[in-house]
């Protein structure tokens, strides 16, 4: 009878878990619906944003470069060509399908994060609960600070270089839809998730994995991983690859000081329980 009950229990659990996954899926999908609803400006005034010489971030850095009494190409921001090519005739609408999911995926990251959350909660006692109340409000805000920075300064960056690079007079830039894209998705989604570092490092320092020694101790190859993540998810030019790399360093800083208050709070649980 008990091995019925913790079959049905185990049985339990999946059905649960189905159901926030279902959820999650359906979250995405409905976002991704009025994404591809509203495309056109999608396009225009985001995924297409930064092929536009009058793009925030290019101003600011002209007027910085200003201040310092210092010539900038910033100042004079031209592209090539501004038309992207859709080769294929399917080209424009599985393009707009496919960037249409990963902003849902984007823009649903906190539910995501929510779902996945009440899914462990029943199975944590109520003062773990209370502590992890803030997660959802702290992932969610590293993720958006890591969207806010890779399409302000990372993406900006990485196309006006790449559009503007140019090897010989006789070879002309003629950019597709999906590479522009495809360009612009990676950063966006893998510069936000780059950014969830310091809570990575709380979970697994929460369970044992890890300690603020160990960090420290393989510092200089996090340094090469942060490297080779950055050169994955940014175009090959060591300018994007540096701006993305140090704030990821500095994350990992702030994760070992996270891990170090994680090791604090848990040998001071253990004297108390003596």
């Amino acid at each position: 009878m008990a091995k019925q009950e913790k079959e049905m229990s185990f049985l339990g659990h999946l059905e649960e878990l189905r159901w926030h996954l279902v959820r999650s899926a359906a979250s995405i999908f409905i976002l991704a619906i009025v994404f591809f609803v509203f495309a056109e400006q999608v396009y225009d005034h985001f995924l297409l944003a930064h092929i536009k010489a009058d793009f925030i971030t290019y101003q600011v850095f002209c007027d910085f470069f200003n201040l310092f009494d210092m010539e900038s190409d910033f100042c004079n921001v031209t592209f090539a060509d501004k038309k992207l090519q859709s080769i294929k005739v399917t080209s424009q609408l599985m393009n707009s399908i496919w960037s249409s999911l990963i902003l849902g995926i984007i823009v649903s990251f906190p539910y995501l994060l929510w779902e996945i959350w009440r899914f462990v909660s029943p199975g944590l006692t109520k003062k773990e609960v209370n502590k992890s109340r803030g997660f959802i409000f702290t992932a969610s805000l590293l993720f958006f600070i890591g969207l806010t920075f890779s399409f302000y300064v990372i993406a900006p960056i990485s196309v006006h270089f790449l559009y503007n690079y140019q090897i010989s007079d006789s070879i002309v830039n003629s950019f597709t839809l999906q590479s522009h894209i495809g360009l612009i998705t990676n950063m966006l989604l893998g510069v936000s998730i780059l950014f969830e570092l310091p809570v990575l490092i709380y979970f697994l320092t929460k369970i044992g994995l890890i300690t603020p020694q160990f960090l420290k101790k393989y510092r200089k190859h996090a340094l090469v991983v942060v490297l080779i993540l950055a050169a994955i998810i940014t175009p090959p030019d060591v300018a994007s690859q540096v701006i993305v790399a140090i704030p990821i360093l500095i994350l990992y800083e702030i994760g070992i000081r996270v891990s170090k208050r994680v090791i604090k709070k848990q040998e001071k649980e253990a004297r108390k329980n003596k």
